[in-house]
Formats: structure tokens, C-alpha cells, sequence
């Protein structure tokens, strides 16, 4: 498939996928990042692009405008569209705010199944705030995850450890100065035949309880060293903090908005990568039908992804598509090539009118 970026009001591009380019189930992971219900007008100029509140200086980016049950009926529609689109292993991230992400999450649930939600993520979107008001600042937004269905891509993801995270969770050093934790040796349950159950070396696992392997392997391990022995003849398994590979990513991300946006509510790049590289694979495709600034487009990218951006702002689509004409490359990564397709806003797929350009 070649990659997409459609001009349209998301509602028209999203039957166009479904109609005209036939990818019904095709979709791997869903990522947007919608208005808020805001009452807002976002604008953008020279010199400044409008973040937080409307603004009379500048070209209109985005109108947040449409509030209460008109916001949520109009969500609805493009989530039922995009349910459609997605694959049995495909899963969608809606990134809201939290006056309307709880009303937004019984949306999701009535449609995705509620079975189906995997994580109400808090996303630290900018430092704390100082100025009074009645109520703690607010300082997060949240990301919605479901899934499609039970057995989504799900490629596991991991952080790196922090000194203080290795000083707490691997207490001890070595000889040699390296860091370790030890983890016991045997499990509940006892079992009367197999290796897990026999000597290793003169002693037997503790009453109710078994080997988590078997003898052979742990008397290879204390050949090697990775037993250590308490002075009471206690055997436990040495765990090194240099060969773990991070610890597990839990609900709370911090990925602070850019400084310096090109687009209104522009988020960075990092929290993209996060998200395309944990739930979809080489050549999934990634949709975001409200993709702004093109960040989705350009993570799914560099990331050996197909992609597919859609956006009715004229500033928008300009905005994404110089994002994505300066990837650099490299000897390892093709020159990014996409179709553009302008599709009139009373589109009509008998007698439409569109606009299809390939760049390079």
C-alpha cells in the first residue's frame, strides 16, 4: 500500500478508506489526538502558534468549537469508522483531556467493548503550574488504549533503568563493582515426578514447594557462579542489573509537550515511537485521521511503518507534509514517498474530485 495524506474532513476519508481503497480490517494501530471540546479557536502564525487558548492573530489551525453531546455524537462516528478499519490485531490510543476523557472512555467502551480496554495512560504534559485557581494543576492529560480484539500486536516495551532504580532493585555489588539482586530458587506447588522435585546439591526444595528448573540447570548455574549461598545454606539465583533489559513501562508517561510547536497541541515525537513501536510491526499500517502536524505520519515512518494521515486544515496538511518531505536519509532508509489526495469537503464518490500527486 502506498502511504496516504488525505485532505478531507475525517468522516469523507474515512469512508474513502473503506470504500474506495477497500482496507477494511487492514489497519493495524489507530493514534489520535481529536479536539478536546475546548470552545476554542487554535491559530497559528509567523511567529507564534496558539497552545492553550483562542486567539485572534494568525490563520485558523483548528476549530475546538463543538462541545457536549454534539462532541461525543461526532467522536462516535469516526471511532464506529475506524473500529471498522482496524484489524483483528489492531489497537487504538485516543488521547483526550481529563474534562472530557471520562465520558470519551464510556464511549470507547460502549463501542470497542469494554473487555477491551487495556490502559487509561496519564500522560505529564507540561512542568507544574503555580497560578491560583480552585483545584490542583493540572499538569497531565490521559490516552485511552483498547483493542480490537483479545490477541492484538503487542511488542513489549521498556525503559532503562535510573540509578535509583538500580540501587533499589539491585542492592548488592559484586567483586567486580557490578550491581545484582538475587531471586529464589523454588516455586509453590510440589510435584512428585520430573527433576524439579529432586537434590540439588544434598538438599531438597522446601516443604509444599519445587525447583523452578530443573536440578541439571542449577547445578550449571552454580557452576558459574549465579548461585549465591547463604551462610544458613540457602541457594538463590543472581540476577545482574546490566543484563536486564530495563524495567516494564507502566501507565504514567512523561512526555512533555515541544517547546516550540508547529502546530497547535503538537506532540513529540518520542510518545509516537512509544506507541507505533509497541503496537504495530514493520509494514502495519498506522492511521491517525487527525494527524496536525504529521508526527504520527513521520514516527510511522522512520519506523519501517505504512501510514496514513488525514486532516481537513489547509495549515495542517501543509505542516505535515513539510515534516515529512524533510526526513532526512540515510543508506539504510528510502526516500518517503506518499499520495496526496484532495478530497472536496461535499465529496460524492460518483463524481468526485481529487487531486493525486506522488511525492518523493
Amino acid at each position: 500500500m502506498q502511504n496516504l495524506l488525505i485532505k478531507s474532513d475525517n468522516i469523507i476519508g474515512l469512508n474513502y478508506l473503506l470504500e474506495e481503497k477497500k482496507l477494511s480490517s487492514k489497519i493495524d494501530l489507530v493514534y489520535i489526538d481529536p479536539p478536546y471540546a475546548t470552545g476554542n479557536n487554535f491559530t497559528i502564525s509567523q511567529d507564534r502558534v496558539s497552545t492553550i487558548s483562542s486567539s485572534k492573530k494568525g490563520d485558523l489551525a483548528y476549530s475546538d468549537k463543538l462541545i457536549g453531546e454534539g462532541y461525543l455524537n461526532f467522536l462516535k462516528e469516526r471511532l464506529i469508522l475506524i473500529k471498522e478499519l482496524l484489524s483483528d490485531k489492531g489497537s487504538i490510543y485516543l488521547h483526550i483531556d481529563y474534562k472530557i476523557g471520562h465520558y470519551v472512555k464510556v464511549l470507547m467502551d460502549e463501542i470497542f467493548g469494554i473487555e477491551n480496554f487495556r490502559n487509561d495512560i496519564t500522560r505529564i504534559k507540561c512542568n507544574p503550574k503555580n497560578f491560583d485557581r480552585i483545584g490542583y494543576g493540572n499538569i497531565k492529560d490521559l490516552i485511552l488504549f483498547y483493542t480490537k480484539t483479545k490477541n492484538p500486536i503487542w511488542n513489549e516495551p521498556r525503559e532503562s533503568y535510573t540509578d535509583k532504580d538500580i540501587k533499589k532493585l539491585f542492592p548488592k555489588k559484586d567483586k567486580n563493582g557490578r550491581y545484582y539482586t538475587t531471586v529464589p530458587i523454588h516455586a509453590p506447588g510440589e510435584i512428585e515426578n520430573g527433576q524439579s522435585n529432586k537434590a540439588f546439591n544434598g538438599i531438597f526444595p522446601p516443604k509444599g514447594r519445587h525447583w523452578r528448573t530443573d536440578v541439571a540447570t542449577l547445578e550449571k548455574w552454580d557452576k558459574e557462579g549465579l548461585i549465591e549461598w547463604s551462610s544458613t545454606g540457602n541457594p538463590r539465583k543472581i540476577i545482574y542489573a546490566d543484563e536486564r533489559d530495563g524495567k516494564r513501562m507502566q501507565d504514567i508517561w512523561e512526555f512533555k509537550d515541544p517547546q516550540y510547536p508547529t502546530y497547535p497541541t503538537e506532540k513529540k515525537q518520542e510518545l509516537l515511537d512509544l506507541i507505533i513501536r509497541t503496537s504495530s510491526n514493520e509494514n502495519s499500517i498506522v492511521l491517525d485521521c487527525f494527524c496536525g502536524s504529521g508526527t504520527t505520519l513521520k514516527s510511522a515512518q522512520l519506523l519501517g511503518r505504512k501510514w496514513i494521515g488525514i486532516d481537513n486544515s489547509d495549515i495542517a496538511i501543509k505542516v505535515s507534509m513539510n515534516k515529512i518531505n524533510n526526513i532526512e536519509n540515510d543508506l539504510f532508509r528510502v526516500n518517503t514517498k506518499y499520495e496526496l489526495i484532495d478530497i472536496e469537503s461535499d465529496y460524492n464518490y460518483n463524481k468526485k474530485q481529487s487531486i493525486t500527486e506522488v511525492f518523493v
